[in-house]
């Protein structure tokens, strides 16, 4: 029932996209990585899934337990950490189970010293310089990454769409003053702007992705706009014009669609690049707060302890060409897929 929902178009596109085995295998590992990042609490934590104590139950990764709810003398919230619980596990035999890295990407290591502690059966990637266990903060890193970059993706997909397309359809003066304001909006310095509002406000996941909303949006906006020059001659949109069709409602129904091909298959390049300037802000440290989870800032440690901690930029590095990577093979595939040059 999907196939005959699927147009022959479609399924050509489609077959085409699985025929790119390299952007095919890319798109399921990279769905792979992101799906097993959005359950990171379950994976890296130092937090156990699961405590059997005295015939109760408790799920600390979902649940916040004081001390006092575990048999402890204070009412803050529980340190599973500490030395303490761990020995009263132990005394009234619970049955504890730890994730399969028993560290958040905040978490201190503190059974190993000094930082940075070099990999182990303990910490697989070893620590950064603050004695974090490196493999779950590359686990939340990547999470953020991923999230930021979609959502900045989409946001200025969106007004980068409409944008282009009341430029290119409208024409006239409207493109004109469109397009000499384009060309003044590119060349803010974007880098020294953050730079000066970072010292006044500090960064946030939301606050920063509205910041390069304002700067981003202009990536589709010209490859939008020819295909609206293009479209607004043909002759459905003559004829849909000659019915009294108003403009919003021809450009939304009749150019927007025509226009989406080309917009898709830029998606994955312009995640790739949302991705590339979150890190390069973390690196430079103006990014996200110093207390995230950040690939960029793993990156800055690594640039200091290339030497003695090699194993930092060699796990930083790895990961951030692997996620681009990806990203640059899918977005290859999906060109591909929509070109109409390409036969059968």
């Amino acid at each position: 029932m999907a196939g005959r929902a699927l147009t022959p178009l479609t399924l050509r596109r489609l077959k085409r996209f699985r025929a790119n085995r390299r952007g095919f295998w890319s798109l399921w590992i990279f769905l792979s990585l992101f799906g097993l990042s959005l359950f990171a609490e379950f994976i890296a934590n130092d937090r156990p899934l699961y405590i059997q104590m005295e015939g109760k139950s408790y799920f600390p990764t979902l649940v916040d337990y004081t001390e006092t709810e575990l048999g402890g003398d204070f009412e803050t919230s529980a340190d599973y950490t500490a030395p303490f619980l761990r020995e009263l596990f132990a005394e009234k035999g619970a049955t504890v189970i730890w994730p399969l890295i028993p560290f958040s990407w905040d978490t201190v290591v503190r059974e190993v010293a000094p930082y940075p502690a070099p990999p182990s059966a303990l910490n697989w990637l070893g620590t950064d310089n603050d004695g974090h266990d490196i493999a779950a903060t590359l686990i939340y890193g990547f999470r953020i990454s991923i999230l930021f970059g979609l959502a900045l993706t989409v946001a200025s997909s969106i007004v980068g769409v409409l944008a282009g397309l009341a430029q290119g359809f409208l024409g006239g003066l409207t493109d004109l003053l469109m397009q000499r304001f384009i060309e003044i909006w590119s060349g803010m310095p974007v880098l020294y702007l953050l730079i000066i509002l970072s010292a006044v406000i500090e960064p946030s996941f939301f606050w920063l992705l509205g910041i390069m909303l304002l700067f981003s949006w202009m990536e589709l906006v010209g490859l939008v706009r020819a295909e609206a020059l293009r479209a607004r001659n043909f002759d459905y949109v003559r004829a849909a014009r000659a019915l009294g069709l108003t403009n919003i409602r021809i450009m939304l129904r009749h150019v927007l669609p025509n226009t989406l091909v080309a917009t898709v298959t830029m998606l994955p390049f312009v995640m790739n690049g949302s991705i590339a300037t979150l890190t390069s802000l973390d690196y430079l440290r103006f990014g996200l707060q110093q207390s995230a989870p950040s690939l960029g800032k793993l990156l800055s440690q690594a640039k200091d302890l290339a030497v003695q901690a090699p194993w930092i930029p060699l796990s930083a590095f790895c990961t951030v060409a692997l996620l681009l990577s990806l990203l640059v093979f899918i977005g290859e595939a999906t060109r591909d897929a929509f070109d109409p040059r390409r036969g059968p």
